[in-house]
């Protein structure tokens, strides 16, 4: 796949922040779980219980002269069935450590909304950023990878998942997948490896999103 065809196809990526996290993400930047525990200077079993097994709740990073950082639970990985899709002799704690190195972009709309409506988060308020994917494609080309499948979780029809889910652009076939094509593949993720620290200009609208009413932030 080409730049040019993902630009075509997904010119607006998405991500769904925690409610009033965008002033920190403007100033720290948008970082993958495992540079937030290196700015908030995690380290030891309180690391590892984040960064390397699955997560049953969310956890609160602190840190003087930083703001709270709220580290999502990751519950959708059930570990029974993580260890059936796993492939390449990877173990789980090696799954939750290349996903943790990861900031994730949704490139459809409807996952996102599918996402903001589930059980888990329809109560709360959430942050959703709205990012031109050219201008990250630009900034970040060397970091990027896509990957045709909800990698964060093995809740509905679990598929494997090992070294080739994410891939470079110009590594990521060209086949059909499940679009109903023969030209387009699926794709499901757009993620950047390490997170994306500058991304308050790559940013071209920022919502709070609660009990379906959306509600534009200043940039």
């Amino acid at each position: 796949m080409t730049e040019e065809e993902l630009i075509a196809r997904h010119p607006r990526l998405w991500h769904m922040a925690t409610d009033g996290s965008w002033p920190s993400i403007k100033k720290n930047g948008l970082l993958s779980v495992s540079r937030l525990l290196d700015l908030y200077g995690v380290e030891g079993d309180v690391r590892f219980a984040i960064e390397s097994a699955r997560r049953p709740q969310c956890v609160t990073l602190k840190a003087p002269g930083l703001p709270d950082a709220i580290v999502r639970d990751n519950k959708p990985m059930f570990e029974a069935s993580l260890l059936k899709c796993l492939r390449d002799g990877l173990t789980p704690r090696d799954w939750y450590e290349i996903l943790n190195r990861k900031t994730f972009f949704w490139v459809e709309r409807e996952r996102l909304e599918r996402l903001l409506g589930a059980k888990a988060y329809s109560k709360d308020p959430q942050t959703v950023l709205t990012i031109d994917t050219k201008a990250l494609l630009d900034r970040h080309r060397d970091e990027i990878l896509l990957s045709g499948i909800n990698s964060g979780q093995t809740l509905y029809v679990p598929q494997p998942r090992g070294k080739s889910t994410f891939l470079p652009l110009a590594a990521y076939p060209t086949d059909g997948g499940k679009t109903g094509t023969k030209t387009k593949p699926k794709i499901v993720e757009l993620v950047v490896e390490g997170g994306v620290p500058n991304v308050a200009g790559l940013v071209t609208k920022v919502e709070r999103v609660h009990n379906g009413n959306w509600e534009q932030y200043a940039l």
